[in-house]
């Protein structure tokens, strides 16, 4: 019964001890036997001590010592035997203590228990939203376009997400136990916590490779933080690949953009200086005399003026010159980014042969850049009816320079006796590509030739080999093969 009124309100369980009390002092005054039922007042005792701590309002300790001073009172008003000090007074205290114990004993016991019970309830609470907050963060990290890896000080995979796995060109589930260095080599030499005193918070542009060996340029946001098992890395990756195309490609449209107004300005003078020849040539005409005539001889000074501006060179201003030892394979990554897209898209094969180590050569590397893009842009022009579509591209050194060679398998080039000559016939845009290339390159010391000893189409950069001072950059391109099939 008093398991029962555990869960009642604070009113119905002290009434129902209030009747309990009453009914056992009547059981003990009509029952005419030797024997005390005082012993059965520890019910409603127990019954008032579990009611003590009830949220409604908590009996304190002192009401429960006189509800068993109640009960030692009664139970010595109702007994059978006569009372006698000596004996009934011991007997009495007996009594009282252990109602008294065993309601304060049990009043502890249930309010332990109502503090586990709640206890329990609030640790369950917090699993509960522990786990949904944990559940609403994985999903986010793993519908995450961006990828995000977590790792260890020895710089292998502990966790990552399918965007992870898209990007470094993993099967799901596979990127784990492998190390970052092989996909993201700058992340593999990040201090970690107990190698340096500070934690890092930052970002950093740096080159990644996928599994069967593209390169990408990847915006690495990442942090070091400190965990029960050891330092730990996590990193959130995003191919820029796609954003360096559009700027190189946006240069490249602001270039050609360039010199179309340097083609106006020139067919400008050009035709002003074409009028003058048609105008004097009409007073010859007329004159009928040539020596010593004075309009023939500005006739040839104008004829020479005309021919000094066809042969005007570009020459870029020094104050937006950035010329100065370049990381030649650096640069040749950059293009690969930007050139294999295309080229996977129009099935062309594309064959780098670039050794290891390459010393620094003097250039501006966004002007080179440009350099190459053209090159290859009209390698790929000259391969759109071709059957065999390839394109290789190779470097190899001397002690005092380095050659960049572009080679394409299409029908190559019949006249090259104006090449690098501005206004091309058949050209695209304005037919200053090739021109403005020559240009820049020899702006940095370099020179830009077409060697027709090569089958298809084959143009040469040569590049002076910086100062013995800049140190030599180790890279990764070995000689491979990407073949692009549809």
């Amino acid at each position: 019964m008093i398991l029962g009124r555990l869960h009642a309100s604070k009113p119905a369980a002290l009434t129902s001890a209030a009747l309990l009390i009453g009914l056992i002092a009547l059981i003990d005054w009509r029952v005419d036997l030797n024997i005390s039922f005082g012993f059965l007042y520890l019910f409603p005792v127990l019954l008032v001590a579990t009611v003590a701590d009830r949220p409604a309002g908590a009996l304190p300790r002192w009401q429960i010592a006189a509800t068993a001073f109640i009960c030692t009172l009664l139970s010595d008003i109702f007994d059978p035997f006569a009372f006698t000090l000596s004996v009934a007074l011991p007997q009495d205290i007996l009594v009282f203590t252990s109602l008294a114990g065993t309601g304060l004993f049990a009043y502890e016991i249930t309010r332990s228990r109502r503090r586990e019970t709640e206890n329990l309830r609030r640790v369950e609470r917090e699993a509960a939203a522990r786990r949904e907050a944990e559940e609403q963060l994985e999903f986010l990290i793993d519908s995450s376009p961006a990828a995000i890896v977590t790792m260890g000080s020895d710089c292998l995979i502990l966790r990552a997400n399918s965007a992870a796995h898209r990007l470094f060109g993993m099967p799901q589930g596979a990127l784990g136990g492998r190390s970052i260095r092989k996909y993201i080599p700058a992340l593999g030499r990040v201090p970690f916590m107990g190698e340096s005193p500070q934690a890092f918070r930052t970002e950093m542009q740096c080159r990644g490779e996928r599994e069967h060996g593209d390169v990408f340029l990847a915006n690495v946001f990442f942090s070091t933080y400190q965990t029960a098992m050891g330092a730990r890395l996590a990193a959130l990756i995003v191919d820029a690949s796609e954003e360096l195309r559009e700027r190189e490609e946006a240069s490249l449209e602001q270039l050609m953009a360039g010199s179309r107004i340097l083609v106006g300005a020139v067919s400008h003078e050009v035709r002003n200086v074409c009028g003058a020849i048609a105008v004097i040539h009409e007073n010859l005409v007329r004159g009928g005399r040539l020596l010593g005539n004075k309009d023939f001889e500005a006739l040839g000074a104008l004829v020479e003026t005309l021919n000094k501006i066809a042969s005007l060179e570009l020459k870029q201003s020094t104050n937006d010159s950035q010329i100065g030892g370049i990381d030649l394979i650096e640069t040749l990554e950059d293009l690969r980014i930007v050139l294999e897209p295309y080229c996977q898209e129009a099935d062309i094969a594309v064959v780098w042969k670039v050794p290891d180590e390459l010393p620094p050569v003097w250039a501006d590397r966004h002007s080179l850049l440009q350099v190459l893009l053209n090159l290859t842009k009209n390698s790929q022009r000259a391969l759109a009816d071709a059957g065999d579509k390839k394109i290789e591209i190779s470097v190899t050194e001397t002690a005092s320079a380095v050659s960049i060679r572009v080679t394409d398998s299409g029908p190559g080039i019949a006249a090259t006796g104006n090449l690098f000559q501005p206004f091309q016939k058949g050209a695209e845009s304005t037919g200053l590509g090739l021109y403005l290339s020559r240009a820049f390159v020899r702006s940095f010391r370099g020179e830009l030739r077409h060697d027709p000893a090569v089958a298809g189409c084959s143009f040469v950069i040569e590049l002076a080999v910086a100062g013995g001072d800049i140190h030599y950059n180790r890279g990764k391109h070995a000689t491979h093969t990407t073949v692009a099939a549809r």
